[in-house]
Parts: structure tokens; sequence; C-alpha cells
């Protein structure tokens, strides 16, 4: 109590304005979260694309190799590219998560545990 007011107001004030700074956000730092949301949306964008054409491309492919080898004409490559568009979209589905993977332990549909199994 020995303190004179003027220096317990200054000191109060240093440490008010030292909180004041740690507690402000630089804009830059906002500009930097805004920046890695939109890489971050723009590669899961281009997944999904590359997705969904490769699995055009790998019909389309294999559609051409079928009709080349065995003579099919072009049905082959119509049915195979359109095989390949449905698998196209089933995987852009998977990878945005609106369908299910399919089970990797053998436990689907009909495939149900029984009392007497283990794990």
């Amino acid at each position: 109590m020995t303190e004179k007011p003027e220096e317990s107001l200054e000191a109060r004030l240093k440490r008010l304005g030292e909180d004041l700074a740690s507690r402000r956000t630089d804009p830059s730092d906002k500009a930097e979260l805004r920046g890695a949301e939109s890489r971050k949306g723009y590669a899961e964008a281009m997944k999904l694309s590359s997705e969904f054409i490769a699995g055009i491309v790998v019909g389309a492919f294999l559609g051409y190799l079928l009709d080349h080898f065995a003579g099919t004409g072009p049905w082959g490559m119509i049915v195979l590219l359109l095989l390949g568009f449905c698998a196209g979209i089933l995987n852009v589905l998977r990878s945005a998560g609106l369908v299910a993977k399919p089970d990797q332990h053998g436990r689907g549909p009909g495939n149900e545990k029984k009392d007497g199994d283990g794990v």
C-alpha cells in the first residue's frame, strides 16, 4: 500500500495492454484460415472429379480392348463405358460418404455373426 496511485494505474494499464495484444487476432491469420479452407475444398473437388473420370476412362478402355480382340463391334465399348460411368458415380458417392463402403470383414447381409462364433 506504499505505492502511489499513479504507479499502480500505470502498471495496470501496461498489464491490460499486454493482455489485449495477446488476445488480438491478426487479420492475416483469418485470411490464412480462409485460404486453407478454400484449398481443402479444391482438393476434395479434384479428388472426386478424378475418381469419376477414371471410372469412365477405364470402362471405355476395357470396352475398346474387348471390341478389338473379340470383334464385338461397338457393343463392348458401349456396355463397359456405361458400367464405367456407374462405377465412377459409385466411387464418388463412396468418397463423399453418402454410400457405405463395402464390408471389410465379410459380415455383410447373409454373413451375420452366429452365437458360437468368436470375435
